[in-house]
Parts: structure tokens; C-alpha cells; sequence
């Protein structure tokens, strides 16, 4: 598929991943990622389980940022461990082909229901992969609430 989306240099704004791209995965796992994320992610970069059933891509800077966020998380919390061990049980290193491919390890492709058509997203500071029958469905469905959500969270001090 071609890719769509994106009209600011690589990375998007400030170094920021912004956009939607459909893509095709091969049948080993291999991913195609948009030449706007690969700058920002760098030469190798961690990719883990993420909510709502995608994964989540984060450059080593930003793995670092989030690994020292969740190591502050209180470990006699059940919740707080879990979804450390989770979060940090599905993670892998990886590197870009000289294609610009990555190779998406087959735990985390059944974790996302990846098998043939994907979504990538820029989600700020990281990047999200979707199957694209999933992102449609969630997509479809927080579109219908997104006034709503953009209240409830109006108390984060976001000014729209």
C-alpha cells in the first residue's frame, strides 16, 4: 500500500511522529516503516506491547524516558507489576533492514492480530502499528466520542 499522510520533514513537528500510513506486512513478519519515522527512531530502536491491542515503537531516548518513568511505579502494587512484566516481558530491540523493513517478532504480531494489512502511526513520541481492521474498529468508535473525551480530559490543562 501506498504510504499517505505527512506534510512536515521527518519525524514530523519538533521531532515529534505525527501521520497515518497503511502498509503491507510479508509473510515473515517484515514491516515497511514510513521514511518520516525512521530519523526519529534512529538506528535501533525497542518495540513493545502497547494498549488497546497495537504495539508501541520508541526510539532509545524515549525508551529511556518511559523506563524510568515505570521503574518509579510502586512494586507492592499488583496493577503497578503486572504491567511492568507485561510491558517489559514483550519488548525487543530492532533495527531497520537495508530496505527500511523491520522484522516484527511473531509474539508480538499474534498480540496485535498483525497478518497482512497495517496501519503505523505517529503518536507524538512514539509510533503505533495496528492491524488495519483493528485500528478501523477502535478508530471508528473513539471518533464517536471524541468530543466527549475532549472534555473529560480538559482538566490535563490542554487548551483546544
Amino acid at each position: 500500500m501506498e504510504e499517505s499522510g505527512g506534510v512536515f520533514p521527518p519525524s514530523g513537528v519538533n521531532g515529534l511522529f505525527i501521520g497515518e500510513y497503511q502498509h503491507t506486512m510479508d509473510s515473515k513478519g517484515r514491516l515497511f516503516i514510513p521514511a518520516r519515522f525512521r530519523e526519529g527512531l534512529g538506528e535501533k530502536f525497542v518495540i513493545t506491547k502497547g494498549l488497546d491491542r497495537c504495539l508501541f515503537l520508541y526510539s532509545a531516548h524515549e525508551w529511556e524516558i518511559m523506563e524510568k518513568k515505570l521503574r518509579k511505579l510502586p512494586m507492592a502494587k499488583a496493577d503497578a507489576r503486572a504491567f511492568v512484566r507485561l510491558f517489559f516481558s514483550g519488548a525487543a530491540e530492532l533495527e531497520l533492514d537495508k530496505q527500511g523493513r523491520i522484522l516484527i517478532p511473531a509474539p508480538l504480531r499474534e498480540y496485535a492480530k498483525l497478518e497482512k494489512d497495517v496501519v503505523v502511526l505517529g503518536v507524538s513520541s512514539r509510533v503505533e502499528i495496528w492491524s488495519l481492521s483493528e485500528w478501523q474498529r477502535y478508530s471508528s468508535s473513539a471518533a464517536e466520542d471524541y468530543e466527549q473525551i475532549a472534555e473529560k480530559i480538559v482538566d490535563l490543562d490542554i487548551d483546544f
